[in-house]
C-alpha cells in the first residue's frame, strides 16, 4: 500500500513517454514523405535533368564485314545461319581486348616463322590463326585430353608426323617442326575433301569424323554440314582471330611497333652427343637454364641423351 504513489507517477510517465513516442512517428513519416516527393518531382524537373549526366553508351557490337573468306574460300555471310555463328565469335572476341592486344602483340613474334613454314610447305598463310585457335601460339598448351603444343598434337598422332616426344623431349613444343607437321596434315586433308576449309574442320573433328559427317550428311561443304558444337563453331572462331588481328587498327586496337614482341636473336649449336647436366651446359654457353628453356621449349628436363642430334638455340 505504500506503492500506489509511485505507481501513479509511473503510469502518468508512461503516459507521457506514448504521446512523445507517437509524436515523433508524425513527424519522422511526415519528414519521409517530403523527402520521397522531392525525388519524385526532381524526376521531372527539367532543370535537373538538363545537368544530369547523360547514360554512357559503351557496349557497340562492331560492324560485320561485307566479305571474309578463309584460303581463298569465300564463305557465304549471306546465309543467316552462318552471319549468327560468326557473330558470335565476333563479338566474345571483340569484347576481350586484353586478349586481342596481347594476340596482336605476340602475332609480330611467331607470325613471320610460322607463315615462312607454310608457306614452303604450299599451305595457306590464313592456316596461321589456326595455330591461335588451337593453342593462342603457346608452346605450353595441353588440352582437356592431352594435346600438347602449337598445334596440339596427340602424343599418339605426333610421331606420324615427324615429332619425336619421349621423357627429354617433346617437339610439339617447337614452333617450326610443330608447324611444318600441323601442314603435313592439313595438306593431306584438303587431298581428302577438296577445300582448305574442310581441311580445318578436320583439324578439330579429324579426318575420320569429318569424313562420316559428310558421308552421312551427302556434302563436304562446312556450311552445309551439321558437326559436333565444338567443330560448329571451329571455323568461325578462326575466321573472327583473322578479322580482328588483321584489321586490328582499324578496329580500335592500337599497339606501338615498339610495343609489338620481337624475335630473339640467337645462334644454334649442334650437339650428338649426350649432356648429362643442362644447367652447366647453358652456363658453359654464355646464359642460364631458364633461358636455355625459354628458347627450346621442346626439352623437357634436365638432360639430353646421346645418340640422336639436336639443334639448340642460344642467345648471340
Amino acid at each position: 500500500m505504500f506503492r500506489a504513489p509511485f505507481l501513479f507517477q509511473g503510469i502518468k510517465s508512461l503516459t507521457m513517454i506514448k504521446y512523445q513516442g507517437a509524436a515523433n512517428f508524425v513527424a519522422g513519416a511526415i519528414f519521409t514523405l517530403f523527402l520521397f516527393s522531392q525525388f519524385a518531382f526532381a524526376d521531372n524537373d527539367p532543370a535537373l535533368q538538363k545537368n544530369a549526366p547523360a547514360p554512357e553508351n559503351r557496349w557497340t557490337a562492331p560492324e560485320m564485314p561485307e566479305q571474309l573468306s578463309f584460303a581463298s574460300e569465300n564463305v557465304p555471310l549471306e546465309r543467316w545461319d552462318v552471319k549468327e555463328k560468326f557473330d558470335r565469335e565476333l563479338l566474345l572476341n571483340y569484347y576481350s581486348p586484353g586478349h586481342i592486344l596481347y594476340l596482336v602483340k605476340l602475332a609480330n613474334k611467331n607470325f613471320p616463322i610460322i607463315s615462312e613454314r607454310l608457306k614452303a610447305q604450299g599451305v595457306p598463310d590464313d592456316f596461321k590463326y589456326l595455330c591461335i585457335a588451337e593453342s593462342m601460339m603457346q608452346s605450353w598448351a595441353v588440352s582437356k585430353v592431352g594435346a600438347v603444343g602449337y598445334w596440339q598434337f596427340m602424343p599418339g598422332t605426333a610421331p606420324g608426323y615427324g615429332l619425336t616426344v619421349n621423357e627429354q623431349v617433346d617437339m610439339r613444343r617447337d614452333l617450326e617442326r610443330s608447324t611444318d607437321a600441323a601442314a603435313q596434315y592439313l595438306k593431306q586433308a584438303y587431298a581428302k575433301f577438296g577445300n582448305w576449309t574442310a581441311a580445318a574442320a578436320s583439324y578439330n573433328c579429324g579426318m575420320g569424323g569429318y569424313n562420316g559427317q559428310a558421308t552421312f550428311q551427302r556434302t563436304k561443304n562446312y556450311y552445309d554440314l551439321h558437326l559436333p558444337e565444338e567443330t560448329n563453331k571451329y571455323i568461325f572462331r578462326i575466321l573472327a582471330f583473322k578479322h580482328l588481328i588483321g584489321n586490328h587498327e582499324a578496329l580500335g586496337y592500337h599497339v606501338k611497333d615498339a610495343d609489338k614482341y620481337q624475335p630473339e636473336a640467337y645462334r644454334t649449336v649442334r650437339v650428338n652427343s649426350s649432356i648429362p647436366d643442362l644447367a652447366k651446359f647453358a652456363i658453359d654457353q654464355g646464359t642460364n637454364y631458364k633461358i636455355l628453356r625459354l628458347m627450346n621449349p621442346w626439352i623437357k628436363g634436365k638432360s639430353l641423351s646421346g645418340g640422336k642430334s639436336y639443334v639448340l638455340k642460344l642467345p648471340e
